[in-house]
């Protein structure tokens, strides 16, 4: 790929793409695709996971950075790169650098976890934590920038960054040559803009679906305007398409080729990546089971054969336990109570004999005694249940009640 400055950013066409792709040989892999069992009975026609969670560094990160940075003239070589990331962009910028020989800072927030900013530093980037937020952490990285020379590697809003991702279309369509629409999650846009440029060019009958978290979805109402509009305060779990506004380069692309942007909610999310895993055997962030989601909430939308891709795997091992939880509830299988019973020995283990007979499994069990609510002979008793669905959940807080007990919620 040829530098561009930013004064002057030409359009991203099918040949930089392809350009793309020759450049990646042997640097990116060429994620599987598996079929979904669950989501074709659903759909009623074939699905597909573009696997992009089995890429190199987790993530399909790496393609862009690597494009990105391999189109450095020298001297900006020279002068290292910096970028600002919460973890996929900062694996791929850092081993991207490493593999070109090229010095690489990563600026990441405080609170990022602990194994992206590790992978990071193994990939041979140095970290600093700076912020809170990405916006702190970002502002951060452009200071860095300017007062060192340093180029700033951005996650999305340049053309050599929607080449690389655009790669992932180019697979697709070898992959799966009878594809009739493609599902794909959607943050400042560079990856659905660079799949949807070189789709577009080959296979204008292909459907272009992006997904946005619901706490989080910028473009719908900068589609709306005709421009990108600042989110305030985007929330989600999905901290991988957690942006704010919409970058301008792949702002542009969106509007004239994606078909259709959608949004999911957390609940929504939470069961996408519990299916993934316990259906697929496959670990995929939030981010990257957006699209997922989108087919389990309205199955019926989507022409197939569907290709949902897949787009990272790195998930904090803690926020996976929570998101799993989240999930389970969700779909009932995992159920929060209170029960109030008489303060005396044998109370619990008379308690747990009801859930044994309903088949509830005990997950975990903890005493409340000084709440002012309670009379000086009770306890509430706090119990976290593994259950069958919702038919077993109202089972469960119907033998309690015959028993004697007060269900508290």
């Amino acid at each position: 790929m040829t530098h561009r400055t930013a004064a002057a950013l030409p359009p991203v066409t099918l040949d930089d793409v392809r350009g793309a792709q020759k450049m990646l040989s042997g640097v990116a892999r060429v994620t599987p695709m598996e079929g979904s069992r669950r989501l074709s009975q659903l759909v009623g026609s074939p699905v597909h996971f573009k696997c992009e969670n089995l890429q190199r560094t987790g993530s399909f990160k790496l393609r862009g950075a690597y494009v990105r940075i391999a189109g450095l003239l020298p001297e900006q070589r020279a002068a290292g790169v910096v970028a600002a990331s919460a973890g996929n962009h900062a694996q791929g910028v850092a081993l991207a650098s490493s593999l070109l020989g090229v010095r690489s800072t990563v600026f990441m927030p405080k609170g990022a976890p602990l194994p992206k900013i590790s992978a990071t530093r193994e990939y041979g980037a140095e970290v600093r934590l700076h912020g809170q937020v990405v916006d702190e952490t970002l502002a951060a990285a452009q200071e860095y920038a300017a007062s060192t020379g340093a180029v700033f590697i951005h996650p999305f809003d340049h053309p050599d960054i929607i080449a690389g991702q655009g790669t992932v279309g180019l697979e697709i369509l070898e992959q799966c040559p009878e594809v009739r629409t493609i599902v794909v999650g959607i943050g400042g846009g560079g990856l659905v803009a660079g799949i949807a440029v070189a789709v577009k060019a080959l296979r204008p009958d292909v459907r272009i679906v992006g997904v946005q978290a619901a706490g989080a979805a910028a473009y719908p109402p900068s589609l709306a305007a005709g421009h990108p509009v600042v989110l305030a305060n985007p929330t989600t779990m999905a901290d991988g398409i957690k942006v704010g506004r919409p970058g301008d380069v792949p702002f542009g692309l969106v509007a004239e080729l994606v078909d259709e942007v959608r949004t999911v909610s957390e609940d929504e999310l939470s069961n996408a990546l519990l299916l993934c895993l316990e259906r697929a055997k496959l670990v995929v962030e939030p981010a990257g089971v957006s699209p997922v989601a989108a087919l389990l909430s309205d199955p019926g939308a989507f022409e197939g054969p569907v290709v949902a891709l897949l787009s990272g795997g790195n998930v904090d091992p803690l926020l996976l336990q929570r998101i799993l939880r989240h999930g389970m509830a969700a779909q009932g299988r995992y159920l929060a109570v209170r029960v109030r019973l008489t303060d005396r020995p044998g109370a619990l283990a008379a308690l747990l004999g009801v859930l044994s007979v309903v088949d509830a499994n005990v997950l975990d069990v903890s005493h409340v005694r000084t709440d002012p609510r309670l009379g000086l002979t009770e306890v509430e008793v706090e119990l976290h249940l593994e259950t069958k669905g919702p038919e077993h959940c109202a089972e469960v807080g119907q033998a309690l009640r015959e028993a004697g007990y007060t269900v508290i919620d």
